[in-house]
């Protein structure tokens, strides 16, 4: 989120998320307006340090630090043991493709709050590129996760099956299918794709 957050806070989506990650066209530099009481915000960061994180978090009073990049697991310890991110819930990102390998996920499980699996793509995030969901079949874990990738109205009629199967999705992050230029968004297809799903 970087132009029109207030409006797309209006819809009432359970999350906002803000880019902190400078080679982003949607690097967010601004001051987040007031949102309503409900929604939580998330910081998604790529490869940042622990003092980063911990300033954003604080003057941005972020709900979840999303790591976006290449992050290990003893990154996530140092979070968690930090006093000024220890309260913040942590969401692992994943570029996913079909030679994905879940064996990567252990060392995080009893670290993060949820999983997110993205399309693995040149940019870290924002390719607008769906990958196979077909490759979450072999999820091994109940970790709650949040599918991301490419998601835009096209995807309605796959969304819906998907959601229907034993797969713990937590929620369904959308982002480069609904914007009229990077980081801001067509509300009208936001609205439609949130009433249709």
């Amino acid at each position: 989120m970087k132009y029109n957050t207030a409006e797309v806070a209006e819809l009432r989506p359970d999350y906002l998320g803000f880019v902190f990650y400078k080679l982003s066209p949607r690097f967010f530099d601004g001051v987040i307006p007031p949102i309503p009481s409900g929604i939580k915000k998330v910081g998604v960061f790529v490869d940042a340090s622990v003092a980063e994180i911990a300033e954003k978090v604080k003057i941005h009073e972020l709900d979840i630090i999303q790591l976006h990049g290449e992050e290990s697991h003893q990154m996530c310890e140092k979070l968690i043991q930090n006093p000024r991110t220890a309260h913040i819930k942590i969401w692992k990102a994943f570029g996913v493709d079909d030679r994905f390998n879940f064996d990567r996920l252990p060392p995080f499980e009893p670290l993060v709050d949820k999983f997110l699996f993205d399309t693995k793509g040149k940019n870290k995030g924002g390719n607008g590129i769906t990958f196979n969901w077909e490759v979450l079949k072999k999820y091994p874990s109940e970790k709650p996760f949040v599918l991301s990738g490419g998601i835009g109205l096209q995807a309605l009629p796959g969304l819906r099956l998907l959601l229907k199967t034993r797969l713990p999705i937590h929620a369904i992050d959308i982002n480069s299918r609904f914007e009229k230029e990077p980081g801001r968004k067509n509300i009208d297809s936001l609205k439609q794709f949130m009433d249709e799903l």
